[in-house]
């Protein structure tokens, strides 16, 4: 975690021992988790986690409706709840929905995504502020943010650093997440989107943070996660908040890998594949299969397509199709956007 090679802008921070010892076991845990998502409930229990990642970022801001709400805004039911919150919702959906598309290392797709989060909440959404703001515990101010004229110019050395700094990319995920809640650079929404890049950061990283619910921890501690940002403020050194968030990674990481899956999350994908094609590749697993059920369904589908079904990120989509173009089941003809899948010969013999 040297920065010795580096000679860019740094944030003030202190890697502690503690957070050494969270990196090594965060990166043993990741595996384990990436196994439980393989399992056969793997996809509804991603968009469980979906649900409680959104509900649990908002309710941290004062969003008052429940995780049964959410899940209903998410499968268009109507819900009777104040108009904003209902709008909070159905954009943070649509947020999360550009997951994949979005570049953590790219400011203009920070914009982007405040626009998507923000829009019809705030006067200009995508948009850096204007003027001061400050975040306020009653009537006394806990931290007063940079004047706006300076907003551009931090978050552009911020993005920098976070692209080229050569420190843990855990390490890096929650020093950006500290820095853009210090720097506030947005009228409204700091905290959703400051927890929002915080899970793209780590996505590049694995991409099964996708689908790890560590604002649903977040907001079981909340004051204590609103204490290490004052304290690592007052240092001026975000190595409370460092570990504070390494922390609820980890927790984040061992609760969810092994909980049962909700009852009333639908599964979206029908088995299309017959046990006997399974019983040919018994090495791969159920989310292989369940990527294959989507190209039988439907031989023009993208990777990307898939994964929005399947909300996993097209890398991880692409990463199965892969498996199955080297096992001779599919290949592909034509181009990415206008050509289709095709069931090898042979193989239909097997179906």
């Amino acid at each position: 975690m040297s920065k010795e090679k580096y000679s860019g802008y740094a944030p003030p921070f202190t890697v502690s021992s503690r957070a050494i010892s969270l990196v090594a076991e965060i990166s043993a845990q990741i595996e384990r988790y990436a196994i439980r998502m393989e399992q056969a409930d793997g996809l509804r229990l991603r968009k469980a986690n979906k649900i409680r990642t959104i509900h649990s970022s908002l309710a941290i801001e004062g969003n008052r409706l429940s995780e049964n709400q959410v899940h209903d805004i998410l499968e268009g039911k109507h819900v009777v709840a104040p108009l904003r919150e209902i709008q909070e919702v159905k954009n943070a959906i649509r947020t999360y929905e550009l997951y994949a598309s979005l570049n953590p290392f790219d400011m203009k797709d920070l914009l982007k995504a405040h626009g998507v989060m923000m829009e019809a909440l705030v006067d200009n959404p995508g948009c850096f502020r204007s003027s001061g703001v400050g975040v306020f515990e009653g009537d006394r101010c806990v931290h007063l943010a940079p004047p706006p004229m300076r907003v551009p110019e931090l978050m552009k050395d911020l993005f920098y650093w976070l692209k080229h700094a050569p420190d843990h990319l855990l390490i890096r995920s929650c020093v950006f997440h500290y820095e853009f809640e210090f720097i506030h650079p947005f009228s409204d929404g700091n905290g959703r989107m400051g927890r929002l890049w915080q899970s793209l950061i780590l996505g590049h990283l694995n991409p099964v943070f996708e689908h790890l619910p560590i604002e649903n921890l977040v907001y079981a501690n909340q004051q204590l996660y609103y204490e290490a940002i004052e304290s690592s403020t007052q240092q001026a050194d975000c190595g409370p908040f460092i570990d504070f968030m390494l922390n609820e990674i980890l927790n984040a990481l061992k609760k969810y890998q092994g909980e049962p899956l909700m009852a009333d999350v639908p599964d979206k994908v029908p088995d299309k594949v017959p046990n006997k094609l399974k019983s040919l590749h018994p090495e791969f697993s159920d989310t292989t299969w369940d990527v294959l059920a989507h190209i039988m369904e439907n031989p023009q589908a993208t990777a990307v397509g898939i994964g929005n079904q399947m909300e996993i990120s097209d890398r991880m989509v692409r990463k199965h199709i892969a498996l199955l173009r080297n096992a001779d089941i599919i290949c592909r003809h034509g181009s990415n956007k206008s050509g289709y899948w095709e069931l090898l010969k042979g193989k239909e013999d097997e179906i």
